[in-house]
C-alpha cells in the first residue's frame, strides 16, 4: 500500500507542478542527535542503460592487452587510441575520456574495480550452485533499484541516500530550508528515506513549475496555489496538495537563494545533459551558506548506455560526454573552494558482456567498474579487483563474460557514506548487507 500511495503522490504532484518539481515532505527526525560541523557533499552520476565498463577500463600490458583484444573481437579499442594512466601504468582509459585521464594522473581521480550488487560475498562456483545470488540479475530496473536501494530486493521503497539522510538528517542539517537531498534527475529510488524525503528540481528552471502558455502562465500559477488550500477531506488529495505546496516553497528559496549569486567562471560545456545538470548542482552548492546547510546529496544521470548495437559510436560520444561534464564540475568545486568537501562517484545498472554480439553490441552484464572524483578522493589508483579476462574463467558467471563482482555496491556505499560522516555503528542501517563482508571501507576516499 505504500509502494501504490508513493506512486500516486509522486504522480500527482508532478502533474500539478507542471513535471518540472516533484517532492515529498521532509520527515521529522532524532532530535537528541549531536550537532555536526564542516561542509560535505556527495554527487551521484547514475548511467542508465548499463556502462560497458570493459571499454572504460582496458588492460594496457602486453599480456592484458592481448586477451583484451582477442576476446573482445569487434568492440576492441585499438590500444594506440587508448589513454594509459601513470598511476596504473598496466591500464588505460577509453580514448574519449582525456579529462579523466588527466584527472586520474593528478591524483583526484580512482577507479573502483569490478563491483556490483552481492548481498554476500560470491564465487563462480557458488553462483552456479545458485547460492546468494541477488535477485534478478541482468534485469534493468531490478538492477538501477538494487544499485540504488543497496538490498538484495529491488522492492525495498527507501535508496541508501534516503537512509543516510534519515541517519544524519538532525546532526548536521538543523534548520535548513531545504531537504538533504537534491536531484537534478526526477524523482528517483535512491533519494527516498523512511523518515526524509528529497526536493527534485529542473536544472536551469529553479523558480517555479514551467509553462509554456506565455501571458497564461501567471494565472495558471495562482490558480494552482489556490487549489492547494482547499480541504477536500479526501487523505490522499491532502497529502498531494501538501507535497505540490513544498515543491513550490522549495523552489522559492532555492530561486531566491541563488538568483543573485556571481556566475560560476567555470565553463561547463553545452548541448551536455549532464554538464547542465552538474552546473546546476555547483550553483545549489555555491549558496549552500544562505540554505543553511552541511551535508548535501545530489542526483544526476545520463542515459542510453544500453548499447545492444552499434556500441562504439554510441559509448564514445557518451564517455565523451561524461568526461568534459565531471572535469567541469570538479574545476567548479575548485572555483568556490569546495573540491575537498565534495565527491562525485557513478553507478550503474551493470557492466555489458565482454563477449560482443551480433549486432556489434553488448549484452546485460554484471560486475563493472566505477569512477571516483574530487579533492578528498585518494587517486591515481584503482581499488578492488579486476577480473581475469577468460570467458568461463574463474570470475565470469558464465560463458561469455558477465564478471562475478569481486567488490560490492554496498562496500563502495560505505566508503562514500563513512566518509560522508555516517558512523562506522550506523552503516548496517543504511546498508543492510555491509555485515556480510569483511571489509566495508574500501579506502578510496
Amino acid at each position: 500500500m505504500r509502494a501504490n500511495r508513493r506512486s500516486f503522490i509522486q504522480y500527482a504532484s508532478l502533474a500539478a507542478a507542471g513535471n518540472v518539481l516533484g517532492l515529498r515532505p521532509f520527515g521529522a527526525l532524532n532530535a537528541l542527535a549531536q550537532s555536526g560541523s564542516g561542509y560535505k557533499a556527495l554527487v551521484c552520476v547514475f548511467l542508465f542503460g548499463g556502462n560497458d565498463a570493459n571499454n572504460t577500463l582496458i588492460p594496457f600490458d602486453a599480456t592484458g592487452y592481448g586477451k583484451y583484444a582477442t576476446l573482445r573481437g569487434n568492440l576492441a579499442l585499438a590500444q594506440n587510441t587508448l589513454l594509459p594512466l601513470t598511476g596504473a601504468p598496466n591500464f588505460a582509459v577509453n580514448p574519449n575520456l582525456p579529462d579523466i585521464q588527466t584527472l586520474f594522473d593528478n591524483k583526484n581521480a580512482a577507479f573502483v574495480a569490478n563491483v556490483g550488487t552481492l548481498i554476500q560475498p560470491l564465487t563462480r562456483a557458488q553462483y552456479l550452485a545458485g547460492q546468494g545470488r541477488p535477485t534478478n540479475l541482468f534485469s534493468h530496473p531490478d538492477q538501477q533499484s538494487e544499485w540504488q536501494n543497496a538490498a538484495q530486493s529491488a522492492v525495498t521503497p527507501t535508496g541508501w541516500a534516503g537512509r543516510i539522510a534519515d541517519v544524519l538528517g538532525a546532526s548536521y542539517n538543523q534548520g535548513a530550508s531545504i531537504p538533504m537531498i537534491t536531484s537534478v534527475a526526477g524523482d528517483t529510488l535512491f533519494c527516498n528515506g523512511a523518515a526524509t524525503a528529497p526536493v527534485s528540481i529542473s536544472p536551469g528552471n529553479l523558480g517555479a513549475a514551467g509553462c509554456s502558455e506565455g501571458s497564461e502562465c501567471t494565472a495558471r500559477h495562482t490558480a494552482a496555489q489556490a487549489l492547494l488550500t482547499l480541504d477536500t477531506g479526501i487523505s490522499l488529495v491532502q497529502a498531494d496538495d501538501s507535497i505540490t505546496a513544498n515543491a513550490y516553497a522549495y523552489a522559492k528559496t532555492l530561486a531566491d537563494a541563488t538568483k543573485s549569486i556571481t556566475p560560476l567562471q567555470t565553463v561547463f560545456p553545452a548541448n551536455n545533459l549532464l554538464a547542465a545538470q552538474l552546473k546546476q548542482i555547483a550553483q545549489i552548492i555555491q549558496v549552500r551558506a544562505a540554505l543553511n546547510v552541511q551535508r548535501q546529496i545530489f542526483f544526476a544521470s545520463l542515459g542510453n548506455f544500453d548499447t545492444h548495437s552499434n556500441q562504439l559510436t554510441l559509448q564514445s560520444t557518451l564517455l565523451a560526454q561524461i568526461s568534459a561534464a565531471l572535469a567541469a564540475f570538479y574545476n567548479a568545486t575548485i572555483e568556490l573552494n569546495v573540491a575537498s568537501d565534495v565527491t562525485a562517484f557513478t553507478m550503474s545498472d551493470f557492466s555489458r558482456t565482454f563477449q560482443p554480439n551480433s549486432n556489434n553490441g553488448s549484452d546485460h552484464a554484471w560486475g563493472a567498474h566505477h569512477m571516483v572524483i574530487g579533492g578528498a578522493v585518494k587517486g591515481g589508483q584503482i581499488y578492488g579487483t579486476y577480473p581475469t579476462l577468460a570467458l568461463a574463467g574463474p570470475d565470469d558467471s558464465g560463458s561469455n563474460g558477465r564478471w562475478v563482482p569481486s567488490t560490492s555496491s554496498s562496500q563502495y556505499a560505505a566508503t562514500l557514506a563513512e566518509w560522508f560522516g555516517v558512523p562506522a555503528a550506523n552503516l548496517p542501517t543504511v546498508l543492510p548487507s555491509i555485515s556480510n563482508f569483511s571489509t566495508a571501507n574500501l579506502g578510496f576516499v
